[in-house]
């Protein structure tokens, strides 16, 4: 009976212990290791560790740097053993035994940094400090350190050790804005890390532990306390005998501290806005921003400068046109020209043969002011316009030549229109190159009038002139004829429309050739294509005509004397801007001289100091 009562159990338990079995072992299937925790919350990215960017000139020669921060990756190999060393026993002696976190040590610091919550102690491994410095805060916490021992268990479990450990090189601080031993080098002693000697590499390993006690170059007793202390573990460790640690202490150290490289601040701030245009334009920012508006473009503005700080702290290096010849030569003819007067003045070059901006100069005292003239003052370009907007179009549409004939007679191309030639005298006849040449208002409008205003514009809007869509054309046309806009153009646009006389051709000129990354890989490059604007005979018909200006003209004073040079004189109402823009058989440029703010400039229209700047730099 007992037996069967048995059996008649296990039969009515066996549905309950199948039940109970599947629950515990979906439970069970709930249950995961503690790595597979640790993965799902902590993940580790590629270590990707911001440096210096830099932007070099035609040669390859870099001018300017980027320091957000200022770092220079440097491969393991290139890290001489001794730096190493000197890491590797002054902060973490059992970085190859230990798996990230030294447990005997961190326990130690977290009883006595519990009792307030901060970190009052250290105990941290170089891969801690890797984590610390790449993923999380500097905040001296509880928290942080718990979170500090977690990436670090899983950095040692997904890089090597002799990769931490350079990582970690080329990540620490080393105070002003420096980070790096690379970058620590140049910086305190203008070597690369691999020909310091022991005694620099000590001195330099002395200071990430604390950057601000340790500044070689405000406290330098302290640095060198430490550097012997550094020096004696060493030997203690037995990587330095007694004898080489005291001529080691005994070296003199002289610092030779590098300045940020940033010369030809005149171009570099273009280069600097023309990058983010590069940017802009290649990764869909630009016809992103024009269907936006409001606060989505405000939005997609923030994004897209988030994303130029991203690229200049990758490291990578911008190559430009920069002539550093011709860019001292701009600078100085537009200083030197205005030393000592109370007007302002920009210049800008392109180079004939690759359409390159070569050389820009943002005003007499530019280093003092962060306006450049030459890429962000728009201002009324007075006659300068007449052989983009009168004369070419008019040779292009009746085939007319430098000998054809037009009335310099007083002229109302409209009721209540009728502008004077300089004087107010009238001419009778001339031919167009007398016109062009002496400036004759009435004439430019009457050829204006006669190609169509419709027309003439047409051809204005092939050039990168960014405000031109500003202009409300219809009732004003007349005056812009002769250059009265209502924002005018910049004198880099200027050389750039002018580039058209060249071969009649005519594409943005750029200062950017390219952008490449740090193993040399082109990014971003512009993929300019040219346009033609004026036929092989329109060209050829302002050339002759451009330089009649400079030869018998009103720009005299611009002759720079080589085998072909033509120009165009320009002064705006009031005479608040003078202009000259032109070309010889290897440059293209545009000066302007004028005040910031309006202001005539009528006495030193004599002086014609436009050209005088014109001339310097072409000659």
């Amino acid at each position: 009976m007992r037996t069967v009562f048995g059996y008649l159990l296990i039969v009515l338990l066996l549905p309950l212990a199948v039940f109970l079995f599947y629950f515990a072992n979906a439970e069970a299937q709930q249950v995961r290791s503690f790595d597979e925790v640790v993965e799902e919350k902590i993940v580790i990215n590629d270590v990707q560790l911001p440096q210096a960017s830099k932007v070099v000139d035609r040669n390859g020669d870099p001018y300017l740097e980027i320091q957000k921060p200022y770092r220079v990756i440097v491969d393991d190999k290139d890290i001489p053993p001794f730096m190493k060393e000197l890491f590797l026993q002054s902060e973490d002696k059992h970085f190859y035994e230990h798996s990230g976190v030294d447990a005997s040590a961190v326990m130690r610091a977290i009883v006595i940094n519990a009792k307030s919550d901060e970190i009052e102690q250290g105990a941290s491994t170089i891969t801690q400090q890797l984590a610390r410095n790449v993923y999380l805060s500097h905040e001296r916490t509880l928290a942080r350190k718990l979170s500090e021992v977690l990436y670090a268990y899983q950095l040692e479990k997904r890089i090597s050790k002799d990769e931490i450990l350079n990582l970690y090189l080329n990540a620490i601080y080393f105070n002003h804005n420096v980070y790096g031993v690379e970058a620590a080098a140049q910086f305190y002693f203008q070597k690369p890390v691999n020909k310091l000697t022991k005694a620099e590499m000590a001195l330099i390993a002395t200071i990430p532990n604390n950057p601000n006690l340790y500044d070689p170059i405000r406290k330098f007793d302290n640095a060198k306390k430490r550097q012997e202390r550094l020096i004696d573990i060493m030997v203690r460790e037995k990587f330095l005998t007694a004898e080489e640690a005291e001529a080691i202490k005994q070296e003199p150290i002289k610092l030779n501290v590098r300045d940020r490289l940033d010369k030809f601040q005149n171009y570099s701030t273009y280069v600097e806005a023309e990058f983010k245009d590069l940017i802009a334009h290649s990764e869909g920012f630009e016809e992103q921003l024009k269907k936006a508006d409001g606060e989505k473009k405000i939005q997609i503005e923030h994004k897209l400068n988030a994303r130029v700080e991203e690229l200049w702290t990758s490291g990578i290096t911008v190559h430009t046109a920069l002539d550093p010849n011709m860019q001292n030569k701009t600078t100085s003819a537009v200083s030197s020209t205005l030393a000592g007067s109370s007007v302002e003045g920009a210049a800008a070059v392109i180079k004939n043969d690759t359409r390159e901006v070569v050389a820009l100069s943002g005003g007499k005292d530019f280093d003092k002011t962060e306006f450049n003239r030459s890429f962000q003052a728009y201002r009324q370009p007075g006659s300068t316009i007449k052989p983009l907007l009168d004369f070419a179009p008019y040779v292009e549409k009746t085939n007319a030549g430098p000998g054809s004939m037009i009335s310099a007679d007083k002229y109302c191309s409209r009721p209540g229109y009728c502008p004077r030639n300089y004087g107010g005298k009238e001419y009778g006849m001339v031919t167009l190159q007398k016109a062009l040449a002496s400036s004759y208002n009435t004439a430019a409008l009457r050829v204006f009038m006669q190609a169509g205003p419709e027309t003439a514009f047409s051809y204005l809007k092939k050039f990168d002139f960014a405000r031109l869509e500003e202009e409300n054309l219809a009732p004003s046309q007349h005056a812009k004829a002769l250059g009265g806009f209502t924002y005018g153009m910049t004198t880099l646009e200027m050389a750039g429309a002018y580039t058209s006389f060249i071969d009649g051709t005519y594409e943005t000129p750029r200062a950017i050739q390219k952008v490449t990354d740090r193993q040399g890989k082109v990014l971003y490059e512009w993929k300019e294509e040219s346009e033609r604007i004026w036929s092989q005979s329109t060209t050829n018909t302002m050339r002759t005509m451009m330089a009649a200006v400079i030869k018998s003209g009103t720009g005299k004073k611009a002759n720079p004397g080589t085998p072909y040079a033509g120009g165009k004189t320009g002064t705006s109402q009031e005479v608040r801007d003078i202009w000259f823009a032109g070309l010889t058989d290897q440059y293209t440029a545009s000066v302007w001289v004028g005040k910031d703010k309006s202001g005539n400039v009528s006495f030193m229209q004599r002086y014609a100091p436009q050209q005088i700047i014109w001339r310097r730099i072409m000659q």
